[in-house]
Parts: C-alpha cells; structure tokens; sequence
C-alpha cells in the first residue's frame, strides 16, 4: 500500500492553469499505475487521467484530453497533473489514486485500491 497526498489545488478563473501534485510514500511507487479522478457536487467520481509505471502511456477523459496532462517521476514518487484552459466544468475535488501492477488505460475507479484526501478546483466564470 502507498499512501497519498495530494496538493495544489485552489480558485482559477477560466481559461487559466493549476497544476496539481500527488506525494506517495513507500518504496514500491513504481509498481503503481496512478491516476487522477474528479468528483462535483451531486455527481459521480469520473475519470480524469491515468499513466502507466514507467510513466510512458497515458490516457485521459475526452473531456480534459489535449487541456490536462499527467506526468510522474518515479524518483521522487510524485505524480502531477498540468490543467490548462481550465473552465467551469472542470469544479470537482480531485483525487490521486494508485493501482497495484495497474495500466493506463484503467479508468475504472473499483481498480484502484489507494486514493488521497482530496483537493478542491474550482473555476469560476
């Protein structure tokens, strides 16, 4: 088990940027496919964004693909997710979460078993 803890989050106003960090403890991170979720109020947690262990796939929401792009650094057991031209649409809490032996193309929160705290975007209009 890794644990995470995410950070960066804050109030944008559309169009702008924010990039979000993800600090995982343990020595196993790179055993972890890890990606980004989003949940608004009244609404589901959906998919954002997943990279595979060695950080050389990834894949993306078709909502945020082109605009948001994942990156990891295994040395520092960090993940990252850049979010440009953000808009209002983009308000959720964000979450970091891991997948033991996981792949990018895992947009089904049920496989990942290690999720942080939480941060909250908000754009606002």
């Amino acid at each position: 088990q890794v644990q995470l803890v995410e950070s960066g989050g804050g109030l944008v106003q559309a169009g702008g940027s924010l990039r979000l960090s993800c600090a995982a403890s343990g020595r196993t991170f790179s055993s972890y496919g890890m990606g980004w979720f989003r949940q608004a109020p009244g609404k589901e947690r959906e998919f954002v964004a997943a990279i595979s262990r060695d950080g050389g796939s990834t894949n993306y929401a078709a909502s945020v693909r082109g605009r948001f792009t994942i990156s990891r650094d295994n040395a520092k057991n960090t993940v990252s997710l850049q979010m440009n031209s953000l808009k209002p649409e983009d308000t959720a809490i964000y979450y970091c979460a891991a997948a033991l032996y996981g792949v990018s193309w895992w947009s089904e929160a049920v496989k990942y078993t290690c999720w942080g705290q939480g941060t909250q975007v908000t754009v606002s209009s």
